[in-house]
């Protein structure tokens, strides 16, 4: 599924124009994207939780060259599923 099949899912689903349900959608995903950008942690009980991680400096290789190199540290986003979202997938097997 892509972004306009969303916005139109969410269109229908809450009876709005698709112009609505587009702003709506990046008025949310801007929301979560700024909220874990500043550090904090948004959770969307029985959806999940999105929060930024702290991935540690590491060693890797170069894929072209074979040599080793030192990863640095960084911050990474993540996302963790909530207990609804994940007993709704379990169930679809």
């Amino acid at each position: 599924m892509n972004k306009g099949e969303l916005v139109d899912i969410i269109a229908q689903k809450a009876g709005v124009t698709k112009k609505d349900a587009d702003t709506i959608l990046m008025a949310i995903v801007d929301a979560i994207v700024e909220t874990v950008s500043e550090g904090d942690k948004v959770t969307l009980v029985g959806f999940g939780s999105f929060e930024a991680r702290n991935r540690q400096a590491r060693e890797g290789r170069n894929p072209k060259t074979n040599e080793k190199m030192q990863i640095p540290a960084t911050r990474v986003p993540a996302f963790s599923a909530g207990k609804a979202f994940k007993e709704r997938i379990h169930e679809s097997l």
